[in-house]
């Protein structure tokens, strides 16, 4: 049974940081691509940031550049996503996802990883 489980969210100030934390089992996690998404009330799922099985490759949303950072502790089946400078816009639902075939082609994240947690909440006052 898979099982990926973030952690770390909370209600933070405008300018603050955070640190997401998702821990997967029951894969072969250095196998695997992990990447965060979130999604605001009333909004689409956004690809955030994505990091290759191999930690050769992130990749992040234009609107977390310079502010957001991912990292993978592949002895630890966890990865984390730091984040800086947070704004009131970063309020959302950030889930973990998992998936075999990277982070995708193109620019952007592709949605269709194949096994999500049940998301953490982050909230950015201001």
């Amino acid at each position: 049974l898979v099982q990926v489980v973030e952690s770390g969210g909370g209600l933070v100030q405008a300018g603050g940081s955070l640190r997401l934390s998702c821990t997967a089992s029951g894969l072969t996690f250095e196998a695997y691509a992990m990447a965060w998404f979130r999604q605001a009330p009333g909004k689409e799922r956004e690809g955030v940031s994505c990091v290759s099985s191999g930690a050769f490759t992130t990749r992040y949303a234009d609107s977390v550049k310079g502010r957001f950072t991912i990292s993978r502790d592949n002895a630890e089946n966890t990865v984390y996503l730091q984040m800086n400078s947070l704004k009131v816009d970063d309020t959302a639902m950030y889930y973990c996802a998992a998936d075999p075939w990277g982070c995708g082609s193109g620019a952007e994240i592709h949605p269709t990883f194949e096994y999500w947690g049940q998301g953490t909440q982050v909230t950015v006052s201001s």
